[in-house]
């Protein structure tokens, strides 16, 4: 019975223990489904993505925010390979350095930056936090992950480093003050306007840019947050650190924090000195311009580009016209009498715009009365408008008649009194009658075959027909003498170019007649007479005359010898030319006989 009894007693013990056995893995079992409950409850309201790792880096678990970041499903996430999930999307070099490699060793890692593009989301920026932690009851590691999401943080962050980079390099002084006008913020392009550096400047008022006299900026502040006005633009002064007093724009906005609040304010500050002096002047020139306008004594009609209608009309317009500035005002030139034919208005226009000012000559004009008057015409391009001045030119179209008549009596009185002379000369010396008016008109026709202008050609001409007038002073036996001169008979020859000098020197014209025939004798080279002048020393005017001389003297009869012939003396010219003789004056005396058919016989 002892037996059994023990066998009882010791089978009660053994079912005691196996009861407590079990009952304490059935409490260990109810206290890790408790466990895991509590955490999955704790990694459900975590903020951040987190995943749950086995020691295999398999997923065991994964938050909402999860797969609602990253737009992946449960079933493409647990019990995979963190690195397959999203069809391999995870497989980023970097993480397998931090788990593999990082993690075991440390078992934690903080704040690891990691980029990545996901086909689904594309690129992100992730911080990572990891912890290697193990289970209440169980030997294998556990492995929380924890992933931020930081890729709209470090756009934020290089949008305003962005924005730091633009205030610092604006050329607009941007500074920021707190809302007791305390400055907090002050760039490059506001040391370059008021001459102070930031670290003069932040942490003092706003107040010292005031210049004497001025409101405070301060009580500008009160006033604006008052006011409720979220952006205000003014111009005011302000005073720079050298004491100078300088006009700015303000624009003034206010600075709000994350819950709405009103926190300070940014003034944008641009320096308009040069404008207000530009528009100063251009009231003071507008003003000269309107002065001129009323007391000009041209007419002046202002008209529109479009159509060509006028908009202003000036007083001396109203008194040359007839018209007044009402019945001006809204019609074209046409409609008060101005004849002027532009052709088409807008091609008109274009080439003004071009060149900037149009001239229309003697343009029939007719006033208001019926009377008609002659005018130039100028039109002026004004940028919005077109400044169309209107001169009467009556009375000088007048004068100049008057004076063309008086010019042209002077002519026919110069003509008269130079044939007078020519005919005193030749009646002294017969033999050299007609010399000196073929002269003229063989130097005045090479002078048109080398183009130079008609008054020019005229000026040559009349010289020619008196370039021997210094001959009056010489015996006439000597210039009648048909045998060979003497060196004193020929000394007295060779005067008569200053002698003509001396008897023009003296009369008043705008040809150089005297010079001209004093140097008519002169050569190229130096040899001739009477001052051995040379080259450029010599006029164009004298270098005609003494090859026209030269060529009619040779090829005429002379009391001393027969005549050589035009060719002999063609020929002379052609061997000394350039020596002697101005190369282009021979080659067009030349080319007038030879291929123009010119003859002294014609004259």
């Amino acid at each position: 019975m002892k037996d059994d009894n023990k066998t009882k007693k010791q089978l009660v013990h053994e079912l005691t223990e196996l009861r407590l056995q079990n009952a304490e893995s059935i409490s260990a079992e109810l206290a890790a489904e408790e466990a895991s409950s509590y955490a999955e409850s704790i990694v459900e309201t975590v903020r951040e993505p987190l995943l749950v790792l086995d020691a295999d880096l398999k997923i065991i678990s994964a938050n909402r925010n999860f797969y609602r970041t990253f737009e992946v499903t449960p079933d493409e996430t647990i019990r995979s390979f963190i690195y397959d999930i999203g069809n391999k999307q995870w497989d980023i070099p970097k993480l397998r350095e931090l788990l593999e490699t990082i993690l075991p060793e440390k078992a934690t890692f903080d704040n690891y930056e990691v980029e990545h593009k996901f086909a689904t989301i594309g690129k992100r920026i992730m911080l990572l936090n990891a912890r290697q932690i193990k289970r209440v009851f169980g030997k294998e590691r556990i492995i929380l992950l924890a992933i931020e999401d930081i890729t709209e943080r470090r756009k934020l962050e290089e949008a305003h480093e962005n924005l730091a980079a633009i205030v610092e390099s604006a050329y607009d002084a941007i500074i920021c003050k707190n809302l007791e006008g305390i400055i907090v913020s002050w760039n490059r392009g506001a040391e370059i306007a008021y001459g102070y550096n930031a670290e003069e400047v932040i942490g003092k008022s706003i107040s010292l840019l005031m210049p004497p006299g001025q409101p405070d900026e301060y009580k500008e502040s009160l006033k604006e947050r008052s006011s409720g006005e979220l952006i205000k633009n003014y111009e005011t002064q302000r005073m720079r650190k050298d004491s100078k007093i300088v006009d700015v724009s303000l624009t003034i906005s206010q600075l709000k924090g994350t819950s709405g609040e009103i926190t300070g304010y940014s003034i944008i500050a641009r320096d308009i000195t040069e404008r207000k002096q530009l528009e100063d002047l251009l009231q003071e020139s507008e003003e000269r311009y309107r002065r001129l306008f009323e007391t000009a004594s041209d007419g002046i009609v202002l008209l529109e580009k479009r159509e060509g209608k006028i908009t202003h009309a000036n007083p001396a317009t109203e008194k040359m016209l007839g018209y007044t500035t009402k019945e001006s005002l809204g019609n074209k030139l046409h409609d008060i009498g101005v004849m002027l034919d532009m052709g088409d208005f807008q091609t008109t226009m274009q080439n003004l715009n071009k060149i900037g000012i149009i001239n229309y000559d003697d343009v029939p004009v007719t006033t208001k009365s019926g009377q008609h008057i002659d005018a130039d015409i100028y039109l002026v391009d004004r940028a919005r408008l077109v400044q169309c001045n209107i001169r009467d030119i009556t009375e000088r179209k007048q004068a100049e008649e008057t004076l063309y008549q008086t010019l042209e009596s002077l002519k026919k009185a110069v003509s008269t009194t130079i044939q007078v002379i020519v005919s005193t000369v030749e009646a002294r010396d017969p033999y050299t009658a007609g010399h000196q008016l073929r002269v003229a008109n063989l130097a005045g026709a090479i002078a048109t075959e080398m183009e130079f202008p008609p008054d020019r050609i005229e000026g040559i001409r009349i010289t020619g027909s008196i370039h021997d007038l210094g001959k009056l002073s010489i015996p006439a036996e000597i210039l009648s003498k048909p045998g060979t001169l003497s060196d004193i008979e020929f000394s007295l020859i060779k005067e008569h170019p200053r002698k003509g000098y001396e008897i023009l020197k003296n009369v008043e014209s705008h040809w150089p007649l005297a010079e001209i025939v004093y140097q008519h004798h002169e050569r190229m080279d130096g040899s001739g007479y009477p001052r051995n002048l040379k080259g450029d020393e010599i006029l164009m005017e004298a270098r005609i005359i003494a090859v026209a001389d030269v060529v009619e003297a040779m090829a005429s009869h002379r009391p001393y010898r027969s005549t050589l012939g035009i060719d002999t003396a063609l020929e002379e010219i052609k061997k000394n030319k350039g020596k002697l003789y101005d190369a282009d004056v021979v080659d067009v005396c030349l080319k007038l006989f030879r291929e123009k058919g010119f003859t002294l016989e014609k004259i």
